[in-house]
């Protein structure tokens, strides 16, 4: 297992957990107690988690997965959602894309529609995302709009004034909402509150909200709220979602595409 994989596995074990022991980890992981210790503190030197006597705990109370290392989680849910929010969008449309792993994959399966693959633009995207603008910027056929802004580093998402300035100017068919948590009584959330606050710009320059949210996010609340549920459109989520908890969304007024 190369140190990448570890560490992704690694990470994504101690959001599960909140805590890792050295030995634990190295029985699930196959590899010897030495290795984890150093790649325990590797992380802690980058301030992804903190050492603890045998072992390691999230760092801070609000912990977030720098998206590097959330790729792999609910990959196969993610992308059958990015298709499906693909498909709501019409040639010709401007659309808003906020940062994240499902929108980055509503984005590639955007790049990959055939009846997108001409015309001057078939699409605009407008986003916040660094990564997002750099896969779909090869794409003659996309007019690329970026916000500008100060790029967060866990997310690869531009914040602050200068990315409120620019939205300020701008009309929005659609606008792809990526989330940490979707709650039909409070709505939609984000770890970080500047990050929300772009979120939310996206949603008031829209004229609909399209929520892609794998069923881990449904009924969470985070730190930062993006919007109400009334002002989402549709939710897009994947077949492990519960019944009860779609039926709440499609009672609060939303459609509701279970994939």
């Amino acid at each position: 297992m190369s140190r990448d994989a570890r560490w992704k596995a690694l990470l994504e074990l101690l959001v599960e957990r909140g805590r890792l022991d050295v030995e634990d980890a190295a029985t699930e992981l196959g590899v010897s107690a030495a290795t984890i210790r150093r790649d325990f503190d590797q992380l802690a030197e980058q301030q992804m988690l903190v050492r603890t006597r045998g072992g390691a705990v999230v760092h801070g109370v609000s912990y977030e997965l720098p998206l590097r290392y959330k790729t792999a989680r609910h990959a196969s849910e993610k992308q059958r959602i990015a298709k499906a929010v693909a498909d709501l969008v019409a040639p010709g449309e401007t659309v808003g894309l906020t940062g994240g792993t499902t929108t980055t994959e509503v984005a590639r399966a955007l790049a990959v529609r055939g009846d997108l693959s001409s015309g001057s633009p078939a699409l605009t995207v407008v986003t916040n995302a660094l990564n997002i603008a750099n896969e779909l910027a090869v794409r003659p056929q996309f007019k690329i709009v970026v916000t500008g802004g100060v790029a967060r580093a866990q997310s690869y998402e531009l914040i602050g004034p200068l990315a409120d300035g620019v939205l300020g100017q701008l009309a929005l068919d659609v606008a792809v909402l990526g989330v940490v948590g979707f709650d039909p009584q409070h709505g939609t959330s984000a770890n970080d509150e500047a990050e929300a606050a772009i979120n939310r710009m996206l949603c008031e320059r829209a004229e609909r909200v399209v929520v892609a949210a794998d069923a881990s996010k449904l009924g969470r609340r985070a730190f930062a709220r993006i919007c109400a549920t009334g002002a989402v459109h549709t939710l897009v989520t994947d077949s492990s979602a519960a019944p009860e908890t779609v039926r709440r969304f499609e009672e609060a007024g939303l459609r509701v595409l279970v994939v």
